[in-house]
């Protein structure tokens, strides 16, 4: 089947402010959609799944481009930042590497230089890259709406597959993360039907930290494209928590990680390829996380 040439008709507006777009989310209601880089919007509209009134382009917006960061606050990301510039910025480089990681996984160059973290995020898709590596560092949304801007936390963002905790009136405007934290590192690992520019069979994220003599080492894992939601594998951290770090705690940390996961079986993949690999690269990235915190390095 070929694509639908062009575009359905619909109303242009470029917002100057979060409050003037989510005015326009008001009026509209359901007839209106948020631009943001439009790689998931412009083949939605071209293809007849979206039928919009209005578009509302909320990419020039400053507050939504900025990206500030803080030694004691902490890291923020517009919601219209790009991937490319998440995976340059030398901030987010040296102190929040998994998700630089994670951002330079995002299908193609070209796409990446178009494509917003935002976007990614509230797409909802389970295979967003961007989602494992924020529920590992802790994320929090700030979605402003009617009533003003509220904060929710990565893990309670997602409720399912194309499915967020905003409101139809809301419009998600950045994502805050909570002060580095010292002596990690991190690994972002993905598994596509080829090696890059693929939607995510699985995403695996790890981060590790060196605690100190007495607290020993502490790790984070989280999943992508193998649950109806990006997720932590909390369970295989409980693991790596109450056992030494090592060939033995790690293998059973990725046998708990595939437990966990809940794919199904689709045109790219079986359920069963997909568990499998999940263990894979769990395991593959708890040696390669633990052998840069043995190093000193971050990845």
């Amino acid at each position: 089947m070929f694509a639908r040439p062009g575009l359905p008709r619909f109303d242009y507006v470029r917002a100057t402010s979060p409050e003037e777009a989510v005015r326009l989310l008001e009026e509209y209601g359901g007839e209106a959609r948020l631009l943001m880089g439009g790689t998931d919007l412009l083949p939605g509209l071209r293809d007849d799944l979206f039928q919009p009134q209005l578009v509302i382009d909320v990419k020039p917006i400053p507050s939504l481009r900025q990206i500030v960061f803080d030694p004691d606050e902490g890291l923020l990301v517009g919601a219209a930042v790009t991937m490319n510039e998440i995976e340059r910025h030398p901030d987010i480089r040296e102190h929040y590497p998994l998700l630089s990681q994670a951002a330079g996984a995002v299908a193609s160059y070209q796409i990446r230089n178009r494509a917003t973290i935002g976007g990614n995020l509230c797409n909802a898709s389970p295979c967003a890259d961007t989602a494992p590596a924020v529920l590992v560092l802790e994320g929090e949304l700030d979605l402003c709406g009617p009533e003003g801007t509220r904060r929710v936390p990565a893990s309670a963002f997602f409720v399912g597959p194309g499915r967020t905790a905003l409101q139809p009136t809301e419009l998600l405007t950045a994502i805050r993360f909570p002060g580095p934290r010292a002596r990690t590192a991190a690994r972002y690992l993905k598994l596509g039907r080829c090696k890059s520019g693929d939607l995510s069979l699985v995403g695996v994220a790890v981060e590790g930290q060196a605690n100190g003599p007495a607290d020993g080492y502490s790790f984070r894992i989280g999943l992508g494209s193998v649950a109806p939601v990006p997720l932590r594998a909390l369970e295989a951290e409980a693991i790596l928590a109450a056992a030494e770090p090592g060939e033995e705690a790690f293998v059973r940390a990725a046998d708990q990680a595939k437990a966990v996961a809940n794919p199904i079986t689709d045109v790219r993949g079986t359920a069963g390829y997909q568990q499998a690999m999940v263990r894979t690269l769990t395991l593959r990235a708890l040696r390669d996380v633990w052998n840069q915190l043995r190093s000193g390095s971050r990845g």
